[in-house]
This record gives structure tokens, C-alpha cells and sequence, in this order.
């Protein structure tokens, strides 16, 4: 964390909670204020009468199975969602893959802010370590669903919502361990709605050695979060930084090499990265009339880090000593702003939103110096108006979003400066059948414009063709039609969401399976594809017992002329199924994941084996003490769910851990 890091998020701190300190009391009750606090930000949420696929998660459940693990292990649980880690274990970097695509075109969002780095379209819950022990709501919309903020909403939506204060106050001081020496101690306070005035404060560490040789990361992050509330308006501030270091692992290992030991890493003990990523978001949230409702945010990040690159080692030769490391600096700042019009109805929402990105790349090889730096410039602006009518049991939907984006370079070699419009539509229709079922139609529309890497071809420094000018690889712009056909049913304890969807491609940017100069995954643009397929939720509760399904089946192909062939890493079915049974104080719960093979070439000639992971934990509370036990691919599978093929025919494979455990106290009050 540098000092100018530490200025910005230190200062705005202060500021607010000075603020808080010192602020007037106006007339107003707990329970209106408490309230107001929770419909701070819901402009981009879906409800049960919006035509679009989403699940809201249950946040207990959700904070039973928290250890600190990477977020993408519980997204996981959802339907037609798939995840691997660098170090085989939950901790450290983590990826997944929603309906087959991967995070740079799901949109993620904190409270309407964008998660999304604007260049590569990733976005990281590495660097905000813990995240979830500070979210409040989360849900997941899959296919284009709703008008967001920032990164197209093209295979999906994750949207996390910030702490929300009460009328009492709480306390949790919580510390776990585990296997391959993985820890976390956390401790967070959330004050009652006292005076008009509420605060959040976490602290977080996350350790682990990783189950792979020099896999490790420590981590550090703090969430702090405070409101005001008077009678017409709401102010809230969200300020989170995270701290990072890690054992590189994210090379695929040879098949060769894991059946001598699965532990095998492919990078060298030398390479590491740190990062330190914060960011500040001020909301304003104003009720004119009891109808009406204006939602404004400003929102700042700043991030700066870097990693090591053994080049010797990566193109298979023996290391010696050389290291090249790409650093990063970014300063990313935006805004949104909302009108809400609520009548018996309908449901209006119009909105704009706008940001500014630049990020510094430096290349430095620790023998010869600084060999380059050139720096991205990514603004986006965009507006959208939706609304939802009610017509007795039918519910109409429209939802139209015009986006524009432009990415320029600066650099050694000339750079074109690039733009794309984006004019995305969406409508649909909600059925009520009855008090308990629900039948919904949508389609729509969205574009995405290609990252960084794949218009560099996963160089970091633009490289030049044999005329002297920018060797651009892809610069066009993929769009999806998205179409959801599906059902809710509710009644009593028992809750069934069942969809279908089919979604054609124009353009579509898929994974070939290779990796780029700098290790980094490769990219295709194809003329031709489709993704198509069923999901379904299940949750039924029986007493002391409850039953959970998440599944899916997919189904997805690539023409490439007269060839056709399935995307790379999209496994047709996946079965997630859990029985938890509780009582009184004492809660059991095993779960059973199925993942069907899929292939890591685009060949199709390549491809992981089909595996089922079984996990097991118990539960138990004593006078605000909890106790967890959690026994992780109980069977120790040997699986992998990731990797690639050589040029030369080697598979290489993310290795996944066998069986592991973690306990976990919880100290409430």
C-alpha cells in the first residue's frame, strides 16, 4: 500500500465519520430509518415479477458456509456455474465461468458500483479478500437480465450489496484453520441506527500455504461503512481496501508432472505478486414525494501492484534467476444517478451512468532495468429506462440501455483510438397462474466490446507489424440475443425455479484454449454460435430437513465453416445437491456436486474427466459461541476441472486439493 493509497482512503474516512459524529438529529424513527437504509440501492435488482433468471441467495446459508474462501466456490453452488483456483485449494486466486463464459463478461457490481476492471473486464474478489463477511444481499442474474453499471451484463450478473444497519448492534470476532496452514481472523462491528447515524467496521487476515508447492497468499482487507438518514434523504459511504501477496501458481502443470505429485507447481518459488486495490463510493438517495425517489453515487478506485515472470521457465527452458514483472497503477472514478417512479401499476427507473479509467503498465526485467511503459485510457457512458407495468396477473417489461465505450493507447507504437455503440433492448412478460406460480418470457439484447488482451493478442506492450503500424488482433464487438423461458412456483416450504434459455451469437469471442506471451488465455473471434440449455433451483424444507438443487445442462456449439465443435471449458450437466438437517442448536449438512467433462482444445480431442466432489460440515451454537467443521471432497477425488494443450500436444491441468478440513469459531454479542 503506497502512501497515496493510503491519503485517499484515510482522509475520505475521517471526513465521513466526522460527519456521523457531528451531524444534526432530525425527527425521524429507527424503523423509518432503518428502512430508508435498505432501499439505498435496488434500481438494478429483479423482483418475482421481473421476466428475467435470478436467484437471490440466502445470506445465512451463505454465512454458515463462509470461511474466507474465494467467492466464486459459493457462486459455484448456483446453477450452470463452474470454478477452479491457481492453488488447488479456496484460497488465493479463483475463477468461474457462468453458462461456459468466463468473469470478463459476467458484470459485477457493489451497491450499482462497477466491480469490473474497465480493460480486461475481470473482476478480482482476490483483492478485496473476505468480501462476503461485509455483504449484506447478493444476487445472481443469469443470461443479459437488467440494465447495469459498467461491464456488459452478457453471460450474467453478480450484484453484492453493502452492510445494512438495524435497531440493535452486533459484535463477531471470528478465527479459523485448516489444511495446507490456512487461517483467517476477522473481527467486525455494526453499530444500531441511533440519532440518525449507523457504522460498519471489519478487519480481516487470510492466510494460506495452498495446496500446491509456493501457492501461498496472505491477505488483508478492511470494509468500513457508514449512514445518515433524514427524513426525505440518506447518505451512506462504503470505503474497502484490500492488501495481497501470492505464490504464483497460475500455469497449468503437465499431466506428466502430476502423476508424479499432484502438488507439482509450474511456476518458480521466485515468482510472486503483490497488489493493494481500494476503492470509496459516496451514495445520496432522496424521496421527494412518497412516489418518486432520486439515487446518486460517486465512486472512486485506485489500484497498484504487479507480478513476476519467469520467461525462462514459462517457454520450458531452466530458469536462471531472469524475471520479468508487469506492474500495474490505475485510477478509476465514475458516476450514476436514478429517477424512480413507484405508483400502483408501474415501476419507472431512468438513469445514467459515466466513468474514467487509466491504468500505467511497466515492464521491468530486474537484470536490464525498465524496458517499457505505456498506458490505457477506458471511458464509458450510458444511459437506460425501464419500466414494469401490471396488467391484473400479467406484468409487461421493458428495458432499453444505450452504452458507449472508447479504449485508447499510449505507447511506443501509434494507437487508433478505439469507440464501439452499444444499443441494448430487452422485454419480456410475467404470468401469474396463480398465488404460487409464475410463468415469464424475456428476450434481449447486449453488446460487449473485446478486452485489452484480445485486441493486443495478450501482449502487454503493443507490438508492431512488419509496416511499422499497431498489430491489432481483434477490435470488433460480440453481441448476444438472449432469450429466458421460465417458471417460479412458491407454496409453503417449498420453492421451485425452472428455466430454459437459448442465446445466439454474433461475433462471440471464445477461449481457444492456448496461452498468450505472457501466460495469459487466448482468444478466438467465430462467426457463428449458440449456447442453449436448462437450469434449475430447488428448495424444499421438511421438518428438521432441507433439501437444495442446483443444477444444469447445456448445451453449446462453435461453426467455424463447415466444422462444427463445443466451446472450450462448458461441461453439459452439472448436478449441485445438499441435505442439511438442523436442530435446536446442532446443524449437519452434506453436499454432492456432479460436473460432466469438457473439453480444453478447441479441437475437442482434449478434455477433464467427469468427477464428483462430496463435502460435509456440522454446526454447532452455544450462548453466541459457534463452532463449524467443514470436510472438504471427503472421497479425496483426484480432479481438474481447467487447463490446456500445447502446441506440441502436452495437457496440462489445474489440479484441484483432495480431502481437507477446516474448523471455525464465532464469537457473537
Amino acid at each position: 500500500m503506497d502512501v497515496f493509497s493510503r491519503v485517499n482512503i484515510t482522509t475520505v474516512s475521517l471526513l465521513f465519520l466526522s460527519l456521523l459524529a457531528g451531524a444534526q438529529t432530525p425527527s425521524s424513527s429507527n424503523e423509518d430509518s432503518t428502512r430508508r437504509l435498505k432501499e439505498v440501492i435496488v434500481t438494478y435488482q429483479a423482483g418475482n415479477k421481473t421476466p428475467v433468471t435470478y436467484q437471490d441467495l440466502n445470506m445465512k446459508v451463505l454465512d454458515d458456509k463462509n470461511t474466507g474462501q474465494e467467492p466464486s466456490f459459493l457462486l459455484s453452488e448456483t446453477p450452470a456455474v463452474t470454478v477452479y483456483s491457481d492453488a488447488g485449494n479456496m484460497q488465493g486466486y479463483s475463477y468461474y465461468r457462468m453458462r461456459g463464459m468466463d468473469q470478463t463478461r459476467i458484470n459485477t457490481t457493489l451497491d450499482g458500483m462497477p466491480l469490473n476492471e474497465p480493460e480486461d473486464q475481470g473482476a478480482y474478489f482476490s483483492n478485496y479478500p473476505d468480501i462476503l463477511n461485509s455483504v449484506s444481499r447478493l444476487q445472481v442474474q443469469r443470461g443479459v437480465g437488467t440494465s447495469k453499471n459498467g461491464a456488459a451484463s452478457y453471460a450474467g450478473s453478480v450484484q453484492l450489496f453493502g452492510p445494512e444497519a438495524g435497531d440493535t448492534p452486533s459484535t463477531n470476532i471470528g478465527l479459523g484453520y485448516g489444511s495446507y496452514n490456512s487461517f483467517r481472523v476477522f473481527a467486525e462491528h455494526q453499530t444500531a441506527v441511533r440519532n440518525n447515524k449507523s457504522l460498519y467496521v471489519r478487519g480481516s487476515q487470510v492466510y494460506t500455504d495452498g495446496y500446491k508447492y509456493n501457492s501461498f497468499n496472505n491477505s488483508q482487507s478492511v470494509f468500513v461503512s457508514g449512514g445518515l438518514y433524514h427524513d426525505k434523504s440518506t447518505w451512506k459511504l462504503n470505503v474497502m481496501a484490500g492488501h495481497q501477496q501470492n505464490g504464483m501458481a497460475w500455469l497449468p502443470v503437465a499431466d506428466t508432472l502430476i502423476a508424479k505429485d499432484r502438488r507439482t507447481n509450474a511456476n518458480t518459488k521466485a515468482e510472486k505478486d503483490r497488489f493493494f486495490q481500494g476503492l470509496v463510493q459516496l451514495q445520496h438517495i432522496w424521496r421527494p414525494t412518497i412516489y418518486t425517489s432520486i439515487t446518486s453515487s460517486v465512486y472512486y478506485t485506485y489500484l497498484n501492484g504487479g507480478y513476476d515472470f519467469d520467461l525462462n521457465n514459462f517457454l520450458g527452458t531452466a530458469s536462471d534467476g531472469n524475471l520479468f514483472n508487469y506492474g500495474f497503477r490505475s485510477h478509476f472514478g465514475g458516476f450514476f444517478t436514478n429517477y424512480s417512479l413507484t405508483h400502483d401499476h408501474f415501476r419507472w427507473t431512468s438513469g445514467v451512468h459515466g466513468n474514467m479509467y487509466t491504468r500505467g503498465h511497466t515492464g521491468t526485467d530486474n537484470w536490464l532495468g525498465e524496458l517499457y511503459q505505456n498506458r490505457g485510457y477506458k471511458h464509458d457512458i450510458s444511459g437506460f429506462s425501464k419500466i414494469e407495468y401490471d396488467l391484473g396477473r400479467v406484468t409487461l417489461y421493458g428495458d432499453l440501455q444505450y452504452r458507449y465505450t472508447t479504449f485508447d493507447y499510449k505507447g511506443s507504437v501509434s494507437f487508433d483510438k478505439m469507440n464501439w455503440h452499444f444499443l441494448n433492448p430487452k422485454g419480456g412478460i410475467n404470468f401469474a397462474a396463480g398465488n404460487t406460480l409464475s410463468i415469464y418470457y424475456s428476450i434481449g439484447r447486449t453488446g460487449r466490446e473485446p478486452t485489452r488482451n484480445d485486441i493486443f493478442g495478450g501482449n502487454d506492450d503493443l507490438v508492431a507489424d512488419s509496416t511499422g503500424k499497431a498489430a491489432i488482433f481483434n477490435q470488433d464487438a460480440e453481441s448476444v440475443v438472449d432469450q429466458e423461458l421460465g417458471f417460479r412456483f412458491r407454496k409453503g416450504n417449498l420453492a421451485i425455479d425452472l428455466n430454459g434459455y437459448y442465446m445466439n451469437f454474433d461475433n462471440e469471442i471464445v477461449l481457444n484454449g492456448q496461452l498468450g506471451p505472457n501466460g495469459l488465455l487466448l482468444t478466438n473471434k467465430v462467426k457463428s454460435s449458440y449456447r442453449t440449455g436448462v437450469e434449475l433451483h430447488v428448495g424444499y424444507q421438511l421438518k428438521a430437513f432441507t433439501f437444495t438443487n442446483n443444477s444444469s445442462f447445456n448445451h453449446s456449439r462453435i461453426k467455424e465453416q463447415s466444422v462444427a465443435f463445443t466451446p472450450v471449458l462448458t461441461p453439459a450437466l452439472i448436478i449441485n445437491q445438499e441435505v442439511a438437517w438442523q436442530r435446536k442448536d446442532l446443524g449437519l449438512a452434506l453436499s454432492g456436486r456432479y460436473q460432466q467433462g469438457a473439453y480444453i482444445d478447441f479441437a475437442n480431442e482434449a478434455m477433464t474427466a467427469d468427477y464428483v466432489l462430496l463435502n460435509a460440515r456440522a454446526q454447532y451454537t452455544w450462548k453466541g459461541c459457534t463452532l463449524s467443521l467443514f470436510i472438504n471432497n471427503l472421497t479425496s477425488a483426484s480432479y481438474y476441472n481447467d487447463g490446456n494443450v500445447e502446441a506440441d500436444g502436452t495437457r496440462k491441468y489445474f489440479v484441484q486439493a483432495p480431502r481437507n478440513m477446516y474448523v471455525a469459531f464465532k464469537y457473537s454479542f
